[in-house]
């Protein structure tokens, strides 16, 4: 790459770690992104073993774990001799799987600069890097590419609007051909990377899809909440934002159908918050903590803690996922994988099975509460529609899955050469 674009990406690092300093002073989630890399490289040091056969796997976050967790399952199943070193970009995805078993050594990604991307690979000597999905650090793939490291993406997935593309990004293509190969998860990907002269790809779909059908075959069972729901119809609503619950609120107030249930799991889950959401459900609300102690029946279930969600949507008539009226929406093929009809926000192009689950009207995109109430009323008193959207969402995410299979058997082959 031409110096003068490596020189105005280092000018994006330093600005960008001024901005989380500074805002380190007052923001808890910039502080630990500070803190968790004070003693980084001397923690790497007394902790790996460089001789291991370590396999790297980097993650931004909890949703690029969950999609890179099967091909770690599956790489470490067949290849005993492998050590897996992951790493997280985000302090909340690092937070909530440093305790994982399923890596043997867990880390923050050191800040991608030319001197920590150097010092990272020498320390931990990988034989593989993994990056999921949206992953590209200029520094750490171009240290790679120096010493002979093959470097994969997994879950990939790209528009025409990102950087790379546009007139004034397409030198930091050459990020993107540093990896040895890429699995995108579908064809429009494919088509746009080969367009820009990228040879280096192949259609592989979303390890997502296994990820979820991992969970279904193996979910765990809750009789605390299996007796909350007994015969009635639930609606589940996970990872909600305040403008999503603002929603759910506005329609339960409205309709008072009591023989309907509602189990919540909001994205934060501090006692503040907590609080908040359950006094605005008001007296028929319990948190799942205390559950075990209500002594009456209650119609609204808040989930006060992390982990359980993607299990409990088996117990969903009809699912809503939030995120859709801010950022985007979070994972919908949890709830798909069920059988459970999806309903979310707006925000949500940029997110291939939400395309997709449109078109073939199994699951509905709602702008607003009263969308949200019509297609609720329809799925709920419409059985042969609520059938179809059904069996749509199940059909779905079955005939989706076998990209971790196709990516695991690339790397035995070629990178392994077993």
């Amino acid at each position: 790459m031409n110096p003068v674009y490596i020189f105005i990406y280092d000018l994006a690092i330093k600005f960008y770690l001024l901005a989380i300093r500074v805002s380190s002073q007052f923001n808890p989630k910039a502080k630990q992104f500070i803190d968790g890399r004070k003693n980084l490289f001397s923690e790497l040091k007394s902790t790996v073993n460089k001789n291991d056969y370590i396999v790297w796997m980097h993650c931004a976050s909890v949703g690029e774990y969950e999609q890179g967790r099967p091909v770690i399952e599956k790489l470490k199943a067949e290849n005993e001799n492998i050590k897996v070193l992951l790493t997280f970009f985000s302090p909340s995805g690092y937070a909530q799987r440093k305790n994982s078993t399923d890596a043997d050594y867990i880390f923050y990604l050191p800040i991608d600069t030319k001197k920590n991307a150097e010092e990272f690979i020498r320390i931990i000597n990988p034989r593989l890097a993994i990056f999921v999905k949206y992953e590209f650090w200029l520094h750490h793939l171009n240290e790679l590419k120096k010493e002979n490291i093959p470097a994969i993406l997994i879950s990939g997935i790209f528009r025409k609007e990102q950087l790379f593309f546009n007139r004034f990004g397409k030198p930091f293509l050459s990020i993107i051909k540093s990896f040895n190969k890429i699995f995108v998860q579908d064809k429009n990907s494919l088509d746009l990377l080969s367009e820009f002269g990228l040879t280096n790809a192949v259609l592989s779909s979303d390890t997502r899809f296994d990820r979820v059908l991992q969970v279904k075959n193996n979910a765990k069972q809750f009789p605390e909440i299996e007796k909350f729901c007994r015969y009635n119809k639930i609606i589940i609503a996970g990872s909600t934002w305040p403008d999503d619950e603002k929603i759910l609120i506005q329609f339960i107030q409205q309709q008072k159908n009591t023989e309907l249930k509602w189990i919540i799991a909001p994205h934060e889950i501090n006692e503040q918050y907590i609080s908040t959401l359950v006094n605005q459900l008001g007296e028929k609300a319990i948190r799942f903590s205390q559950i075990q102690n209500s002594p009456s029946e209650k119609q609204f279930l808040v989930i006060d803690n992390i982990g359980m969600l993607s299990n409990i949507y088996r117990y969903g008539t009809i699912a809503y996922v939030g995120g859709g009226f801010g950022k985007g929406i979070h994972n919908i093929l949890e709830a798909a994988v069920y059988g459970v009809p999806v309903l979310f926000g707006p925000n949500c192009k940029k997110f291939r099975e939400a395309n997709e689950l449109i078109l073939s009207q199994s699951c509905f995109s709602i702008q607003n509460k009263n969308e949200f109430t019509s297609k609720i009323n329809q799925l709920l008193t419409d059985k042969n529609f609520y059938s179809q959207c059904s069996i749509g969402c199940s059909n779905y995410v079955k005939n989706s899955a076998g990209a971790t299979e196709q990516i695991v058997q690339y790397i035995n082959k070629e990178i392994f050469q077993k």
